[in-house]
């Protein structure tokens, strides 16, 4: 974002630019200058239409001139809010490198259309710039938003390394800074440096401590304590594990994924009463856009390593019973919609509670519409059906123009394309969804293989080695602390209920 007094000529807060010294080529066209005039007026509209004939060579201006056009259109159509049409006209700045004369200009521009268009369209362009190319002055804070982009570029071309060092170059105190130092521990953890990005997700939590709390700083704090989290589950520390996973908030959208996750830290630390109490939650109303098959069969193996074996075969039937028929249903969805634009259509219809589909497989679906990728794909969408619904209500004069009717086409364009990547990645998730399911089922039918042993008393050393002793048979008591109190389940979830259930469970190995 461009601030108050960052501007390096024109009004304070407007982002206007002193051009650079370029090698003249004649006179400006009257249709040049009126187009400028116009801008500097704040007239936006008239102006794009006079710079559409520079742009287009119908001015009779040289080069240089119309170069200037095309940055100015970016800058005008900015300023009339059609981002992704202002893009358009700063990328053919950019695809020009050096050889443009406002190549260099361009870059806070591509700053100020981060905060309107998704990162990954803009940070798609910063491509053709180099770390050095935004070491100039006149970018001031904006060169921190900058950094962040150029490497989340890298990070998308598998560039990690590169990404790491864009990232922790992005200056303490600006706006992006708990951004990038999240991007830098995610980075991290791909190049397998733990302890790196531990401290990395560390500093965004004293981010949180110490700066104003904003929305976007309250929500990397979260991203930051899910990583923390799987950071030390990685490394079989479980207890710090869950001392993370516990400290995101309730509010969060990723609770029930800490939910489902430090079960297995719980289950790891032999704390059966825990993560089956998480698993309790789980299945409580309030996550219909959360789906976690896989608690099922993490149930079954915690009633299996303490010989339950009636419990475990419940819980693999129930299992059973829902999700290879659900597996099913994914598969036919699919089928049914293997067009990315049909896919993208039914996830609008989901949005507006409509679709037709299961309990079962709505609740998938949404799953699916809440990753992050997917998210952000119909965010872009909806941007731009704005923009498109803007240029509608605009002044027969400047609708019925050229320039209009370019813009349109380009912007409809986009979207099509922005619905058909919205659509393919809802059905990536979707497939994933089933390749989930369909490993769970193989390990569904190892648990029961496991329990019939069991109850045959044959299974072998070192699985009988994994269950739990006889000396352990008796069940952990369930601690109630003086804020808490004990209260047996009914059938009903309560909210604040959520997260603090408990089961006990009583090993019969060894018996």
């Amino acid at each position: 974002m461009v601030e108050d007094g960052e501007s390096a000529g024109g009004d304070a807060g407007e982002m206007e630019f002193a051009p650079e010294t370029v090698e003249k080529s004649g006179p400006p066209s009257k249709t040049l200058v009126r187009a400028l005039d116009l801008y500097k007026g704040g007239d936006y509209y008239g102006a794009s239409i006079d710079l559409y004939q520079v742009v287009e060579g119908k001015s009779g201006d040289g080069e240089l001139h119309r170069q200037r056009a095309e940055f100015t259109m970016g800058k005008t159509l900015h300023h009339l809010g059609l981002h992704s049409a202002a893009l358009a006209y700063f990328d053919r700045v950019i695809q020009k490198g050096e050889a443009h004369p406002f190549f260099g200009e361009t870059l806070k521009w591509l700053a100020a259309l981060s905060q309107s268009l998704p990162e990954a369209v803009v940070a798609e362009r910063l491509g053709k710039y180099k770390a050095k190319d935004l070491d100039q002055p006149v970018l001031g804070r904006l060169r921190g938003e900058l950094l962040y982009l150029l490497g989340r570029y890298h990070y998308g071309k598998q560039g990690v390394e590169q990404a790491v060092a864009l990232f922790g170059a992005v200056p303490r105190g600006t706006r992006i800074y708990a951004r990038a130092k999240f991007m830098q521990g995610i980075s991290f953890v791909r190049l397998g440096r733990g302890s790196e990005a531990a401290a990395a997700f560390k500093d965004v939590l004293r981010v949180a401590r110490e700066a104003p709390a904003t929305s976007e700083i309250q929500r990397f704090e979260q991203m930051a304590l899910l990583a923390l989290a799987r950071v030390f589950y990685s490394t079989r520390q479980f207890e710090l594990s869950i001392k993370y996973y516990e400290r995101i908030d309730e509010q969060s959208e990723d609770w029930p994924t800490a939910l489902f996750e430090s079960s297995w830290a719980h289950f790891m630390r032999n704390d059966f009463s825990k993560a089956l109490g998480n698993i309790h939650t789980l299945n409580a109303p309030y996550f219909e856009n959360a789906a976690f098959p896989e608690s099922q069969v993490l149930r079954a193996v915690v009633y299996w390593k303490n010989c339950l074996y009636d419990q475990a075969e419940v819980a693999i039937e129930d299992f059973s019973r829902r999700y290879p028929a659900l597996q099913s249903q994914v598969a036919a969805l699919l089928k049914r919609y293997n067009d990315p634009a049909e896919m993208y259509q039914q996830l609008i219809k989901l949005r507006g509670e409509a679709g037709g589909l299961s309990p079962e497989l709505r609740r998938l679906v949404l799953a699916a519409l809440g990753d992050q990728q997917v998210r952000s794909a119909l965010v872009y969408v909806d941007e731009l059906a704005r923009e498109l619904k803007q240029i509608d209500g605009a002044e027969a004069e400047w609708k019925t123009s050229a320039v209009a009717g370019v813009i349109v086409q380009d912007v409809a364009l986009q979207r099509s394309f922005a619905e058909n990547a919205a659509g393919e990645l809802a059905q990536r998730r979707l497939q994933r969804y089933a390749a989930e399911i369909n490993e769970l089922q193989k390990q569904a039918l190892k648990v029961q293989y496991e329990i019939i042993n069991g109850r045959k008393n044959t299974l072998e050393t070192e699985l009988r080695a994994e269950q739990v002793a006889q000396s352990a048979r008796a069940a952990r008591p369930i601690a109630v602390d003086d804020e808490h109190h004990f209260w047996p389940f009914d059938g009903e979830y309560w909210r604040d209920e959520l997260g603090y259930y408990r089961v006990k469970v009583a090993s019969m190995c060894g018996r």
